[in-house]
């Protein structure tokens, strides 16, 4: 006799969906952290923004975005991730709405604001139910890959987009953009992604945990956002920052003595874990530096628009993408160190080679030819990071390690960019602001940059193999 076939074994089995949803989930999370840059200026002058208040645009959502990364990982883990993906993704796409709809520099910073918050309820699943789904290692492989290409390379695509936006329909379709796209990925979210019941089973989430983390996190990144004009010395940066100390502190003790805590220490025992967040650190830091700097050679010191500048950094871009799908290979053959350290030498390769732009410099010498070799060191670490940093994780700790490995992103960027401007600035000093001083800092920063990749690359060589998740739960 036949055996009836369960409801489970008679849904289609979705196949790429999984990993189509969650790249494109994760595009949308990256891209809205640049793409407001270049309509900053349209904004400000038709919502009367304050300079004050023009910055805050930026900083509500990389604040919020940063601080519950945490909370948002835990969740999922928790109450099932399709569950809280999909809650994160709707938030996400209404407060897009309103934010394109705002009449007032407040609305839009409390539209900014709520997009952090879905954003960071969004951003974690999207890697997990990757881990989960695939079983395959090749397969999952791939499709990690995937999801690494598209999450580095939405940040350099939102300077172009905001840029073709802002000159086009207005500045409102850059907020406007994410409606669409959400709301289409919340339809398919519902009918394919699969069902994962979560382990909350009555456990609550960790509160305190989460508040002491977010606001550690917060203080640190309101700290870093203020350093041009605030130095070390002040209570604006350095009691912050002390600040922000304190209540990490407070949020360990929590986490050692909690019986549910919202990020176990004992998470870090996992070596690979540690190194491969050390990696996002300094993934974050350098690539956000790098767009930061190039960006700005091209258009202080170059004379380029904002749109022409989005343009020539597509070269970078590309050369990431592409090696962020050849790197699978690389790590199928030897696993993901000796790729890393690949990675990390041809990143310092590339930023030495970038450092050496003139204020008389060209597109083609000075931009094109160090920023493919640059693109494909950094495309190259992505996947080889993304599993170090996952890694031996049981089952259900992977939101947890996406969330901590999205979080290290993030708050490396800050810090990098931080501490990498303040070097610029030192170089520059009191003398007169000419596009030779101008371009000697950006150089500065951009050995600076050099060094953290070859610090980075040596701290590789320690990685241990990869090891299965202990307890992978069935597709």
């Amino acid at each position: 006799m036949n055996a009836v076939p369960t409801a489970d074994q008679m849904k289609p089995t979705p196949g790429w969906t999984v990993a189509v949803v969650a790249c494109a989930a994760q595009f949308m999370v990256v891209l809205d952290t640049t793409i407001v840059n270049v309509a900053l200026p349209s904004m400000r002058a038709d919502l009367d923004l304050t300079s004050a208040g023009q910055q805050w645009v930026i900083n509500a959502y990389l604040l919020t975005f940063a601080g519950f990364l945490m909370l948002g990982g835990r969740a999922a883990d928790l109450f099932g991730r399709r569950r809280v993906f999909t809650a994160g993704l709707v938030l996400f796409t209404l407060a897009g709405l309103l934010g394109g709809l705002a009449t007032n520099g407040p609305l839009l910073i409390g539209a900014r604001t709520l997009q952090g918050l879905g954003a960071a309820f969004l951003a974690p699943a999207p890697l997990a139910l990757i881990n989960s789904y695939y079983q395959d290692v090749r397969i999952r492989t791939r499709a990690i890959a995937a999801w690494g290409a598209t999450a580095t390379a939405a940040g350099s695509c939102g300077i172009l987009l905001g840029g073709v936006l802002t000159d086009g329909p207005g500045w409102r379709w850059v907020m406007f953009v994410n409606v669409p796209i959400g709301v289409a990925l919340v339809a398919v979210a519902l009918r394919s992604l699969p069902v994962s019941p979560g382990e909350g089973r009555g456990r609550p989430l960790d509160v305190p945990g989460a508040v002491l983390v977010t606001a550690a996190l917060a203080c640190a990144s309101y700290a870093l956002s203020g350093m041009e004009a605030h130095s070390w010395a002040t209570p604006r940066t350095g009691g912050v920052l002390a600040l922000a100390c304190v209540l990490l502190v407070a949020f360990v003790m929590v986490e050692a003595r909690g019986e549910q805590p919202l990020m176990p220490l004992r998470i870090f025992r996992n070596r690979s874990l540690v190194l491969g967040n050390l990696a996002a650190l300094a993934i974050g830091a350098v690539t956000t530096s790098v767009m930061f700097f190039i960006t700005l050679y091209l258009q202080h010191v170059l004379g380029y628009t904002p749109m022409e500048a989005g343009l020539a950094m597509l070269p970078l871009t590309v050369a990431i993408a592409v090696a962020s799908l050849l790197a699978r290979r690389l790590v199928q053959a030897m696993g993901p160190r000796l790729p890393l350290v690949l990675g990390w030498l041809l990143t310092a390769g590339g930023l030495l080679w970038q450092s050496r732009f003139t204020a008389e410099g060209t597109f083609v010498t000075d931009v094109l030819g160090p920023g493919i070799l640059l693109g494909l060191g950094l495309g190259t670490t992505v996947l080889p990071m993304t599993i170090a940093a996952t890694s031996g994780v049981p089952a259900q700790d992977a939101g947890l390690a996406s969330a901590m490995m999205n979080t290290a992103r993030q708050m490396g960027g800050g810090l990098g960019l931080a501490a990498l401007n303040a070097l610029a600035g030192a170089v520059m000093g009191a003398a007169a602001v000419t596009t030779a001083v101008t371009t000697r800092g950006y150089a500065a920063a951009l050995v600076g940059a050099a060094g953290l990749s070859l610090a980075a690359g040596a701290l590789a060589l320690f990685m241990p193999k990869p090891r299965p998740a202990a307890s992978a739960p069935a597709a």
